[in-house]
C-alpha cells in the first residue's frame, strides 16, 4: 500500500512538473543524445552494470565524508532507500532506454533526496565523484583511449539528462514546501472565527497583498457557506496600509459575501487607511463601517435580532465580624 501511494505521488509530481514524453524528448535534444550514443553506451554496458553496487557504495561513502551531508546520512531509512534506487539508477544508465519510465526512476530518487534534506550542491558534488569513478572504469575496459573518451562522452549525455531531472525535482519539491508553508501562514493570519450562530469575525493583521487578499476572499466565502452566516465583522485594526488593488479586492469580497446572503461590517479603519481610500478614489458607497470591533459586534448582533440588556447581580450579604 505504501509503495502504491508513493508511486501515485510520484506520478502526481511528474504531472504537476509537466514531465511527459514530449518534455523528455526535449531534454534528449538539449543534451544531444543521438542514436550513435546509444551504440557507444551499449559497448560499456557490462563494464558499468557489473560494478553498480561498488559505484553506489562509493557515492554514499563520499557523502558520509561531508559535514554538510551529515543530517542526510543520519536518516537511515532514506539512505537505505536511496542506496537501492542508486544501484538501479547505475544499471539503468547503461540500459539504453531513457523514456518516461527511466525519468520516473530519476524523479523517485530525487524525491528521496529532497525529503531527507540533501542539498542540491552536495548531490552535484557526489555525482561528479561518481562520474569520475565510472570514467576510470570505462578507460580501463576500452580498447583505446579514443574509444574510452567517446564512450564516456556518450554516457555523460545521459548523466546530464539525469542531473537535469533530479535537480529540477529537488528544486520543485523545495518550492512546493515553501508554498505550503506560506499558505499555512496566510491561513493562520486570516482566521475566520464563529462568534455565535450566523455571526463570523475575520480579523486581518499585517500587510495585505493581492495573493493574500484572494485567499482571504476564498476562505471567507467558504466559511459563510459552511456556517450559513448572515453577518460578518471584518476587523482591519491591524492593517497599516492598503493600495488600490487591495482596496478594490476587499470591496469585491464584501460584494461577493452579500451575494451569498451575508452582510459585512468593516471595523477598525485607521485614519491613515481611511484617508488613503479617499485619496485613491475608491468607491465606498457599499461599505458598512463601524469605528471599533466592539461596536461592530454589537451592530452585528442587533442585525441578527439579539438584544443586549443589563443584568443586576444580587447583592451579597456582608459577613459578620467576630465581634458581632
Amino acid at each position: 500500500m505504501t509503495n502504491e501511494r508513493s508511486e501515485s505521488e510520484d506520478g502526481a509530481v511528474a504531472l504537476e512538473m509537466g514531465l511527459n514524453e514530449q518534455s523528455i524528448e526535449r531534454r534528449h535534444k538539449a543534451v544531444t543524445l543521438l542514436p550513435e550514443d546509444l551504440a557507444r553506451i551499449a559497448r560499456i554496458r557490462e563494464a558499468v552494470a557489473r560494478r553498480a553496487e561498488e559505484f553506489g557504495k562509493s557515492f554514499f561513502d563520499y557523502l558520509a565524508g561531508l559535514d554538510d551531508a551529515r543530517d542526510f546520512m543520519r536518516n537511515a531509512e532514506a539512505v537505505h532507500r536511496a542506496r537501492q534506487l542508486k544501484i538501479e539508477h547505475l544499471a539503468a544508465m547503461v540500459g539504453g532506454n531513457y523514456g518516461m519510465e527511466y525519468a520516473l526512476q530519476r524523479l523517485k530518487l530525487a524525491r528521496v533526496y529532497s525529503r531527507a534534506g540533501l542539498e542540491t550542491r552536495i548531490f552535484l558534488g557526489a555525482f561528479h565523484h561518481l562520474l569520475r569513478l565510472v570514467g576510470t572504469a570505462i578507460l580501463k575496459s576500452a580498447r583505446s583511449p579514443e574509444e574510452a573518451f567517446e564512450d564516456f562522452m556518450a554516457l555523460k549525455k545521459v548523466a546530464f539528462f539525469d542531473i537535469g531531472i533530479i535537480v529540477d525535482v529537488m528544486v520543485f519539491e523545495r518550492e512546493r514546501v515553501i508554498r505550503r508553508q506560506q499558505e499555512a501562514i496566510r491561513e493562520l493570519t486570516t482566521p475566520v472565527l464563529q462568534i455565535r450562530d450566523r455571526l463570523l469575525m475575520l480579523p486581518i493583521i499585517g500587510t495585505i497583498d493581492t495573493h493574500r487578499a484572494r485567499m482571504l476572499t476564498e476562505g471567507l466565502l467558504h466559511s459563510i457557506r459552511v456556517n450559513r452566516a448572515k453577518v460578518v465583522v471584518m476587523d482591519v485594526t491591524g492593517v497599516a496600509a492598503v493600495d488600490t488593488k487591495v482596496a478594490n479586492h476587499l470591496l469585491q469580497t464584501v460584494a461577493a459575501s452579500r451575494l451569498m446572503g451575508a452582510m459585512v461590517i468593516v471595523t477598525g479603519l485607521s485614519a491613515e487607511v481611511s484617508q488613503t481610500l479617499v485619496n485613491l478614489g475608491v468607491d465606498l458607497a457599499g461599505l458598512r463601517t463601524i469605528g471599533d470591533l466592539q461596536g461592530g459586534i454589537e451592530e452585528a448582533e442587533q442585525l441578527l435580532g439579539y438584544q443586549m440588556s443589563r443584568i443586576d447581580r444580587p447583592k451579597v450579604a456582608g459577613v459578620l465580624s467576630p465581634s458581632n
